[in-house]
């Protein structure tokens, strides 16, 4: 069954979801960073090329030609992902295709809006029997 893990309080989404791509793509897994939203995506895209200077985290978008053989995808489409082992959620439902990955993590910021949002997206996989786990970034 697919876990699922809420990283609360932070302080920017498209850095807790840059690092959280890198470190599953440094475990060798595959990750769907799930958005929507086209500016988030831009500003994904240009913080995975820009993360670190000595290191590369190939990425595509979902509709990229590429997508099928690259391990990190940017988008709303699972289906060219070699591998669903992590889907990263940055929007505000939970992801119709969420269950056909091994793991989830909700990243939610400080913002009562989302904050409010991951509180619709918590009962909705607790009402589906999904174990939850929380961790509080700001006490990291």
């Amino acid at each position: 069954m697919t876990r699922v893990e809420f990283y609360h309080n932070a302080p920017d989404k498209a850095e807790v979801a840059g690092k959280l791509a890198a470190k599953a793509y440094g475990a060798g897994q595959c990750a769907l960073l799930y958005t929507r939203d086209a500016r988030l995506a831009a500003e994904l895209d240009g913080l995975l090329w820009t993360r670190q200077q000595l290191s590369f985290l190939p990425h595509v978008r979902c509709d990229n030609p590429l997508a099928a053989q690259t391990p990190i995808l940017i988008g709303d489409d699972a289906q060219p992902l070699s591998s669903p082992d992590l889907l990263i959620n940055l929007a505000e439902d939970a992801p119709p295709c969420f269950s056909r990955f091994e793991r989830v993590i909700e990243v939610v910021t400080g913002d009562e809006a989302d904050r409010q949002a991951a509180r619709e997206r918590y009962r909705f996989y607790r009402d589906r029997g999904y174990e939850l786990k929380v961790v509080d970034l700001a006490k990291r």
